[in-house]
């Protein structure tokens, strides 16, 4: 399992592993993948901890950091002044909204946060002005050798920036017409994402979407991503002409992450059919654990999500409670994940898990070999 991205990142195979938490980053690297921090959640302060840690403990392996700069989302016109943004942002944030997440969590008896608790920043990186700052931090880090961007293609003057550094820049796509737009802004690595992927995703298949971005795009590299845990689904999409793959939701319920027991204890009792892409977290279509939440938002009482960043900035309170309070709100919790996670059953170390995909790889391609006709 060796393509030409290993050699250009120096890895050993091209499993890609995106992950909020640096000790899944560090494990994977250092079991020969590629870790990718996802920061949209950190403040650069934050980030720049994050990252030294990893620097600290990742050995001589390279890593990766994930940025979310969408193609479209409200307050785009202010790219440099994130707390301008923040105040106009909140400002556009209906009571409606705010009083029905409230009721949510009151109905579910989740508690309040203490009152001499830090609140959370509501606006963090969803925004070209919160997440240009994360890509400086970043790239202060030699042993980052990739940024990508989860939603849409980045802009140009970021781009350029990233590639000035030395660094390739990647970036995630559901259809084919978004990954020639990645490809003619320069994008080095385009990833083709099916909807069985967590969290934001479009709407179509990876098995039809993989080969119609790979050849859409060719010869820029392509990760396979959308759904994958297995061994013999990379064997999949390194036949149709993916250079790696990209996963995400196979790291949430290792021994290295940082989730709580309650929320791996809902991936470890999910089957493939208890996902649902709603706009409820995030304001975008995410794929996520179906529950009381989801379904609160969908109900004939609910008002309408609002738009990027907004319904994010609207249920940060939501996301601290969860987070505070994990056995109290697993039934509205923010639980994205994939459809892969009705294959997620038990809890085992990442190299494990690195290793049973490339022995299950190996079995695959040696059962495609065997059906050739000799001579």
């Amino acid at each position: 399992m060796h393509t030409k991205l290993c050699d250009d990142l120096g890895i050993e195979f091209p499993i890609f592993a995106f992950t909020h938490c640096r000790d899944v980053v560090v494990a994977v690297s250092q079991a020969g993948g590629f870790g990718v921090l996802g920061a949209v959640g950190f403040t650069p302060e934050q980030l720049e901890i994050e990252c030294r840690w990893i620097d600290e403990h990742i050995g001589d392996a390279p890593y990766g950091v994930d940025i979310v700069i969408p193609g479209k989302y409200e307050g785009m016109d202010e790219k440099t002044d994130p707390k301008k943004l923040e105040e106009h942002l909140k400002s556009l944030i209906p009571e409606q909204h705010r009083a029905f997440a409230k009721k949510i969590l009151a109905d579910h008896d989740v508690p309040d946060l203490p009152e001499d608790e830090e609140r959370r920043q509501e606006l963090l990186g969803w925004t070209e002005a919160t997440a240009t700052p994360q890509v400086e931090v970043a790239l202060k880090h030699q042993k980052v050798k990739l940024i990508a961007n989860a939603l849409g293609t980045p802009p140009k003057d970021v781009i350029d920036h990233i590639h000035d550094s030395g660094r390739l820049v990647a970036a995630l796509c559901g259809r084919a017409n978004q990954a020639l737009k990645h490809k003619e802004a320069g994008v080095d690595i385009i990833i083709a994402q099916g909807t069985e992927g967590g969290g934001h995703t479009g709407d179509i298949g990876s098995l039809v979407l993989w080969p119609e971005v790979i050849d859409a795009v060719a010869p820029t590299p392509v990760l396979a991503a959308g759904g994958i845990g297995r061994g013999r689904q990379i064997a999949c999409a390194l036949g149709m002409g993916a250079q790696g793959v990209w996963t995400g939701s196979l790291w949430l319920a290792v021994e290295e992450a940082e989730a709580s027991p309650e929320q791996m204890e809902s991936y470890f009792q999910a089957t493939s059919r208890d996902t649902i892409r709603s706009r409820s977290w995030t304001g975008k279509p995410c794929r996520m654990l179906r529950n009381e939440w989801t379904e609160a938002w969908e109900s004939e009482e609910s008002p309408d999500p609002l738009g990027m960043p907004l319904q994010g900035m609207l249920v940060s309170e939501a996301m601290s409670r969860v987070h505070r309070y994990p056995k109290q709100a697993q039934s509205v919790a923010f639980n994205p994940v994939g459809q892969i996670v009705g294959a997620m059953n038990e809890k085992l170390a990442v190299r494990d898990v690195i290793y049973q995909l490339v022995e299950e790889y190996v079995d695959s391609v040696d059962r495609l070999t065997k059906l050739q006709p000799e001579g």
